[in-house]
């Protein structure tokens, strides 16, 4: 894994413009620093390598093709990259100098070009190209989304680079905070591609191939690969065989990618909630390695918090080397200040806290680690996917006035209330029970399933209400564009999860966090055999009977007893509304003082101090929404 960044252009002493990019990502490839400038065409690569395959100086970053023609710089690993060398051993032997997949994809870009060498290969990547002969550079985004790659003009000089702090470091960076983007931000927790938060600047988009000729000012985009392609195709053949056939096949195509993506030449290990996702991949992980497998949790002393058992149990049952750590509300709290600097631009989901605290957890005893990211949208995990139909399907034909009068008793008391009635009347099963239900009563106007879906994803609805002058860009999200037509309305909302969601949150989090510590992570699910077959799975075998990833679910009951499994989702959340009231309180009320958010001229001061008066007294819960508030805050704070 690896740090990138570059220019095409022209600046004042290249080499030190270089060193600082890369010294701003340095976290991201502590071991090796290297350079290339070409000052006769105006461009420069900088890479920091942190060394996975092939640890000697074959490995070496920027790298250049046999002929010459092409260098390259590349974060990321390619999991079949041994076979592509096959492959292409086959059409002409060639004398390797290294055993790296770098390598192996110049050589490939040079028989075949880079985006049918991108289609051929699995993994996770973030490239940047440069073609001497036509002059071209290319920039190159994995499937979906894992690796981050930001481009754009700073001083009408073509940068990028796999975070903003490197771009910030190009010679007079003044580019000025984008307000639309900051409002998607606002109500989506992050920024999705291919905005940021900065003015010029936008993201490469996953399965996106972006060029630009020396002296151009105009790029030109291709998609080498298309989620929407793949859910099309795959409904137009689905898998037609028996459950058991169903539940063997998605072992075999799990097995797979575990297995290819257990090859490393530095420790190796995994994050286990105990949940179904990461239990999975630690169970088949265990099953191909001869040693036990490093996995890795963290607990909390809040009940309704700790996951921490449930793995233990789960790894002493596979037989792994399991490493747990207990972590206090102090070490939880010492890591919001350092989120804005982690998180590079403005990111509020909260979950960022425990992700950041278990990737430094494994960092002291490995370099990669895998993780069960991505089960949740591929077969059907969040709860969304049962209640949002019936939700939809109950309410929709409902009378005006009685949508309302339900919306009224559902904020008729706060989320604590809730909370406080429906755990005793559950026996503790469930959490966050008010939150959601207030969720439930924004999302009763709904007037379509796509609908539904935006105000469920949404953490504020109308961001115009929090802020100034800020009018959101349109998304994959809310656009006008139709996709995945020929899904029903559940499988829609799964795959608008994949290409929304799961990139801009999920793998955002799990990327800066890792990468901060200068950790690896791997997500088997994310395998493109994986993303296809699920594809193809009729939805009878993800969501059954109303138990969600029942395919997944059975895979798993094959290493695992199913009473180790079997409870409710918890997911990585953390007291946010309690330290609001309190540890924090201090804190957040030093960012959100009335007079700096003036004189800051972001926010609708009223509206946002009423929210926090409101939340402080305990009169209702905006903990979620005042997050959002609180780390732009921050993250301006320090930026």
């Amino acid at each position: 894994m690896c740090g990138i960044a570059g220019y095409l252009g022209s600046t004042p002493n290249p080499n030190i413009c270089l060193n600082k990019m890369a010294e701003a990502i340095n976290h991201r490839g502590p071991d090796n620093l290297g350079n290339w400038v070409d000052e006769s065409e105006g461009i420069g690569f900088a890479h920091a390598r942190l060394s996975i395959l092939d640890l000697s100086s074959a490995g070496h970053q920027p790298m250049h093709s046999v002929s010459k023609n092409f260098v390259m710089i590349f974060n990321g690993e390619i999991y079949n990259h041994l076979v592509l060398r096959s492959e292409l051993d086959s059409i002409n032997q060639r004398n390797w100098y290294g055993h790296s997949d770098t390598e192996t994809l110049l050589a490939a870009i040079e028989e075949w070009g880079l985006s049918r060498t991108l289609k051929k290969a699995k993994g996770m990547f973030a490239i940047a190209l440069w073609d001497k002969s036509n002059k071209n550079l290319s920039l190159a985004c994995d499937r979906v989304g894992e690796k981050p790659i930001y481009y754009g003009w700073v001083n009408n000089q073509f940068v990028f680079a796999s975070e903003l702090k490197a771009i910030k470091k190009f010679p007079e960076f003044k580019n000025s905070i984008d307000r639309s983007s900051l409002a998607l931000f606002l109500r989506l927790n992050s920024i999705p591609a291919p905005y940021s938060i900065y003015k010029d600047i936008y993201k490469v988009e996953p399965g996106q191939i972006i060029s630009l000729e020396a002296g151009s000012k105009k790029f030109k985009k291709h998609n080498f690969w298309s989620i929407e392609k793949v859910y099309n195709k795959g409904n137009m053949n689905q898998f037609s065989f028996s459950s058991s056939e169903a539940v063997n096949k998605l072992e075999n195509v799990l097995s797979n990618a575990v297995s290819s993506q257990m090859l490393s030449d530095v420790p190796l290990g995994a994050f286990l909630s105990g949940g179904i996702d990461s239990s999975t991949v630690v169970a088949l992980m265990q099953s191909f390695s001869d040693e036990k497998v490093n996995t890795f949790t963290i607990g909390f002393n809040a009940k309704e918090f700790d996951e921490a058992k449930h793995a233990g149990m789960v790894a002493k049952h596979l037989g792994t080397n399991h490493f747990e750590k207990y972590v206090t509300e102090d070490d939880a709290l010492d890591v919001i200040p350092k989120i804005p600097y982690i998180y590079d631009e403005p990111f509020a989901d909260s979950s960022q806290i425990p992700t950041y605290l278990v990737s430094k957890f494994a960092k002291q005893k490995v370099t990669v680690a895998l993780s069960g990211d991505a089960g949740d949208e591929l077969f059907g995990g969040y709860n969304r996917y049962i209640y949002g139909k019936k939700m939809f399907n109950k309410v929709a034909k409902a009378p005006v006035f009685i949508k309302k009068l339900m919306s009224q008793t559902i904020l008729s008391m706060t989320e604590e209330k809730w909370d406080s009635i429906l755990r005793g009347l559950t026996n503790n099963r469930f959490t966050n029970v008010g939150h959601k239900l207030h969720k439930v009563s924004n999302v009763l106007s709904s007037k379509s399933i796509r609908d539904l879906h935006f105000k469920l994803v949404s953490q504020i609805y109308n961001p115009s209400d929090w802020l100034i002058n800020a009018k959101e860009y349109e998304t994959l999200l809310n656009d006008d564009t139709e996709r995945f037509e020929e899904l029903n309305s559940v499988e829609q909302m799964m795959a608008y999860d994949l290409i929304t969601y799961l990139p801009t949150d999920i793998l955002t989090k799990v990327d800066r966090a890792a990468m901060s510590v200068s950790l690896e992570t791997r997500i088997p699910f994310l395998d493109p055999e994986v993303i296809e077959f699920s594809a193809s799975l009729p939805l009878e075998f993800k969501i059954r009977n109303g138990v969600t990833k029942w395919a997944l679910r059975e895979v798993l009951y094959k290493h695992v007893p199913k009473d180790l499994i079997e409870r409710p989702k918890m997911g990585f959340a953390v007291p946010l509304a309690e330290w609001l009231r309190g540890p924090l309180k201090d804190w957040a009320e030093s960012l959100l003082d009335e007079k700096r958010l003036h004189q800051e001229g972001f926010f609708n001061v009223e509206f946002v101090r009423d929210k926090w008066l409101e939340h402080i007294s305990g009169k209702q819960n905006w903990s979620h929404q005042l997050w959002n508030v609180l780390m732009f805050q921050a993250w301006l704070e320090n930026n």
